[in-house]
């Protein structure tokens, strides 16, 4: 009987330990950002779960799919980091380059539609569907012009992640 006794109170405790962590809540009662966290080795699939999810949405609305281009992606990865250097999300590098400057450097051939940043903890997944909310975002994304996209980002030791989102003809 104690044999049976201590098992169980064993199982207890081991299933007790894989309780769900309540969310730690900020000052407004609402659950604190958790960071999401990218290696080197998830470059590849964020990249083209991004790109996959663009395309079912153009897809929806009637829109031709996009392709990665790795110029874009160069001139992506470049804004990211630089939007961390400079610790602010804006279209404008530390230089005072512009979009169609960065894809000019990069070697692309073809016309800029348009450029989404963002700067969050939260997922790719997340952050599209923050610009999806957004008309302007929103347009850029879902233009009938676009051809081409670039997707990176550059995330902190801390966790907050700078995406770039890059739409070309």
């Amino acid at each position: 009987m104690i044999r049976i006794l201590s098992i169980l109170v064993a199982l207890a405790l081991a299933l007790s330990a894989c309780a769900p962590v309540p969310p730690q809540l900020g000052p407004d009662g609402k659950p604190l950002p958790r960071a999401y966290r990218i290696s080197r080795a998830d470059t590849g699939k964020i990249q083209f779960r991004m790109l996959d999810s663009v395309n079912a949405l153009r897809q929806s609305a009637g829109r031709a799919p996009v392709q990665l281009n790795p110029n874009l992606n160069a001139a992506a990865a470049t804004h990211s980091r630089d939007m961390s250097v400079q610790n602010r999300p804006w279209h404008f590098g530390s230089d005072g380059s512009s979009p169609i400057d960065r894809i000019s450097r990069v070697g692309y051939a073809g016309k800029l539609v348009g450029e989404t940043i963002s700067e969050t903890y939260e997922s790719e997944l997340e952050t599209l569907a923050a610009w999806m909310e957004q008309p302007d975002t929103r347009r850029i994304i879902m233009s009938a012009d676009a051809r081409n996209m670039g997707f990176a980002w550059f995330q902190e030791a801390g966790g907050k992640i700078w995406w770039t989102l890059v739409m070309g003809e």
